[in-house]
């Protein structure tokens, strides 16, 4: 055929032929195509604070960051993440020197991997988790070690648990960092301070650097408590976490996200994110900052917010015949499709629109042991109450 090359090596790079179109575009496509409520990518219906996007208006019309932004992000946002983390967890970081601001949470995790990571490296990460992960090892050169989170059906509800003894044995000589997600996606799980104290004493035991994804640090439910790792003993000074201002406040297409870290870790995730973004989201950066000063009523205000959301889908999806996870945190809520007569999660997620209406993500894409995962499926509840009870509304046919 002519402009086609006659060589017989794939286009696409070795370490990323197991990684295709990702589920979320697929699923939103079949949303579109079908008119059915969208369950499955995360991002909310509904703008962020009215007060928020009018900051990000006055920064534009101000030149404030319309050229660009400094590498490591705007200081006005560095000192607002470094008054954000002292603020709510006592942890204390220079602005100028442990603080770097990303291409949403996204570009953090990829930059912290492909900073910290020799080809050859081993990377222990909870299963089931977001897609990226497994995509940034995977360019880094490294090797992903999944350790499993596990169905549990105790006196609070089904749940999914760590299995700390699990977690030990999956690391080796190779081992170089433990990358953690707490408040957990897909899951919804929160880790304890009984989990995380195990993590850190493992951490520094066998000297491991670690990577902590906290985006959903302010969607926290009922009794959960997130604690970040790096407030425990021996951690601060070999943990990177990563924060985001999308997912705390409904402005997801802005992409603004942060590390805090000793500076020695900052400066090399830098030295990767440099070579990708460059930088990003000027304008937007000046109104996260002061996103990031809210009052604490804003942030009870959103957790209130979606914990009533997640009352709505949870309730409609047990009536629909689901089992489910009732999530400690995030805004995602995970099934067993195996009461429905299901068994293939793939399946039901793709003959769903026709039969339901509604658009889910199979948790299967999330694990590398991809039979774990068959029988889940994830929906999100971060759309407005009236969505979620039509969605509920249709999933009874389900039911029967």
């Amino acid at each position: 055929m002519a402009g086609m090359t006659s060589s017989a090596r794939p286009f696409l790079n070795r370490r990323l032929a197991e990684f295709g179109t990702t589920i979320f575009a697929e699923m939103s496509a079949l949303a579109t195509r079908t008119g059915s409520i969208n369950l499955g990518q995360g991002f909310p219906d509904t703008d962020g604070p009215e007060e928020i996007r009018e900051a990000a208006v006055r920064a534009l019309r101000e030149g404030r960051g319309n050229q660009y932004p400094p590498g490591p992000g705007v200081p006005v946002l560095r000192t607002a993440v470094a008054a954000h983390q002292l603020r709510r967890y006592g942890l204390s970081y220079d602005p100028d020197t442990e603080v770097l601001v990303t291409a949403g949470a996204t570009e953090a995790i990829a930059a912290s991997l492909l900073a910290l990571l020799e080809p050859g490296d081993e990377v222990v990460a909870l299963e089931p988790y977001y897609d990226s992960y497994a995509a940034c090892i995977a360019m880094a050169g490294g090797r992903r070690v999944p350790v499993t989170l596990r169905p549990h059906h105790g006196e609070g509800g089904p749940s999914f648990r760590l299995d700390l003894d699990e977690l030990r044995a999956a690391v080796t000589g190779r081992t170089r960092l433990l990358l953690i997600n707490t408040p957990h996606n897909p899951t919804g799980t929160v880790l304890t301070r009984e989990e995380l104290t195990a993590i850190a004493e493992l951490a520094v035991e066998r000297d491991l650097l670690v990577v902590t994804d906290e985006v959903y640090e302010h969607l926290v439910f009922d009794d959960a408590e997130h604690i970040p790792l790096a407030t425990l003993p021996g951690m601060r000074e070999r943990t990177v976490t990563i924060g985001s201002a999308g997912k705390t406040f409904s402005f997801t297409g802005w992409k603004v996200g942060w590390v805090t870290a000793p500076s020695a870790l900052v400066t090399a995730v830098r030295s990767a994110k440099q070579f990708l973004t460059y930088v990003a989201s000027g304008p937007f950066q000046y109104a996260v900052a002061e996103a990031l000063a809210s009052p604490e009523s804003y942030f009870t205000a959103f957790r209130e917010d979606m914990r009533a959301k997640r009352e709505v889908l949870a309730a409609g999806l047990a009536e629909a015949g689901f089992t489910v996870f009732r999530p400690a945190g995030t805004y995602f809520v995970t099934t067993d499709i195996r009461p429905l007569g299901e068994t293939d999660g793939f399946a039901f997620c793709r003959s769903l629109p026709e039969r339901a209406g509604v658009v889910a993500i199979p948790n299967a894409v999330f694990y590398d042991h991809r039979e774990e995962g068959a029988p889940f499926v994830r929906f999100a509840f971060c759309k407005q109450i009236p969505v979620l009870e039509e969605a509920a509304r249709r999933l009874k046919t389900l039911a029967g």
